[in-house]
């Protein structure tokens, strides 16, 4: 299985062989298009002389990691809280897993404990992580126990309504309606 979200292959690659890269990507998968944020881990690995490297994130100078992330093009329109939060994410991850972001879900017994595990990390809520296990659970085969249920709505299948079914630009086009439907829903209910 494979992750197909940027239009990028080399981004895609990364993402889809690098759990670092993809909780990272999901840490900034907010307030900027996703192909932006699930690119973003590329350009960091780059950024940081060719190895997305989670002990270094996690000890690196914070000021340091701020300006990885604000050089131009910046990883995210919020580049120092973002580089705070994926800094917090590295350093769970070793602390709490050796070192091996891909623990978040090979350690969950079930669903609803890789559900807490992702919601434990910092820039993860409800929704985010719930769509975190529908993505791990729709495009890359992370299916414990209960990973549907705990995914809640995000792990219907045929449902395209967040990052998690996205696999090409059909796809994507089709979130994308569903988002701006929802939107537009919101927008109407508070008029």
């Amino acid at each position: 299985m494979a992750i197909r979200l940027t239009g990028d292959e080399a981004a895609d690659a990364l993402l889809t062989n690098d759990a670092f890269a993809l909780v990272v990507a999901m840490v900034l998968d907010q307030q900027i298009p996703l192909e932006r944020a699930f690119a973003a881990p590329l350009l960091l690995r780059e950024r940081l002389g060719g190895d997305l490297d989670v002990r270094l994130v996690a000890s690196m100078d914070p000021d340091e990691l701020v300006a990885l992330f604000s050089a131009t093009p910046a990883l995210h329109r919020f580049p120092a809280s973002m580089a705070a939060r994926v800094q917090g994410v590295a350093r769970i991850v070793v602390d709490s897993y050796g070192g091996s972001a891909a623990e978040l879900w090979r350690s969950a017994a079930d669903g609803e404990a890789l559900l807490s595990n992702l919601r434990a990390l910092p820039g993860f809520g409800e929704q985010k992580a719930r769509i975190f296990v529908a993505l791990l659970g729709k495009q890359l085969g992370v299916q414990p126990a209960g990973w549907a249920e705990a995914a809640g709505p995000f792990g219907a299948p045929g449902s395209y309504v967040s990052v998690a079914d996205i696999d090409g630009p059909e796809a994507l086009a089709k979130v994308r309606t569903h988002k701006q439907s929802m939107k537009s829903a919101a927008e109407r209910k508070r008029s």
